[in-house]
């Protein structure tokens, strides 16, 4: 398979997917958000074989919250977790804090690029197009938490950019899964119009030469 893919893992961080962070403070299930772990592992193990592309995404704000809009902040007060609160991991959804960083299980190896973001986006005041552009990236492979959230936003932004895009149900998540179910079939429906939505195995082989490219 030639190049132009890249493997986005986004927002696999102890803040969604640890006891005490922020997604746990606002009530949800973090065995839920930590099922793709595997299938994460999986993918990011064939895309370095293959030399592809792989950006990780950090959502999070400086420590001062400038870059937190006073909505965004009043939409976590309101889910009983205040960002910039204190708790065990650290300040909740801030950038330097032991539970922004990612999960050990899914750690970038060096040379791996690691966008942080303080949005939901993953392309919102960020360099991420700069960083596809200049690897010749035509074709996105997203994984990550949430499907609804950081993912759908992400997918969104880059389907309007013009990319190729491929979501990996298995290796994304939602607290809910019925959400999760509902945010792949938004994805999928009307002819693909965000993208295919292929599993973990499906991946493995396009980029193996096993299957056609999106």
């Amino acid at each position: 398979m030639t190049g132009g893919w890249a493997l986005l893992v986004i927002d696999m961080q102890r803040d969604f997917c640890a006891p005490g962070g922020y997604a746990d403070r606002v009530g949800m299930d973090i065995t839920a958000l930590r099922r793709p772990i595997p299938q994460i592992q999986r993918l990011l193990y064939a895309a370095r074989g293959r030399g592809h592309t792989i950006v990780h995404t950090r959502e999070g704000h400086r420590a001062d919250l400038s870059d937190c809009s006073p909505a965004k902040l009043e939409r976590s007060v309101a889910a009983g977790a205040p960002i910039g609160s204190p708790g065990p991991l650290g300040s909740l959804l801030v950038r330097g804090e032991y539970g922004h960083d990612i999960i050990d299980e899914l750690a970038p190896h060096a040379g791996e690029p690691v966008v942080d973001k303080p949005g939901y986006g993953a392309f919102h005041q960020t360099d991420l197009e700069l960083i596809l552009l200049s690897a010749g990236v035509q074709r996105l492979v997203l994984t990550g938490i949430t499907t609804e959230v950081c993912v759908h936003s992400t997918l969104r932004e880059a389907v309007d950019r013009g990319y190729r895009c491929i979501t990996v149900g298995d290796a994304c998540a939602a607290s809910d899964p019925e959400i999760h179910r509902a945010a792949l079939a938004m994805t999928s429906g009307e002819g693909n119009i965000l993208g295919r939505v292929c599993d973990t195995d499906e991946v493995l082989r396009l980029w193996a030469g096993e299957a056609e490219p999106t």
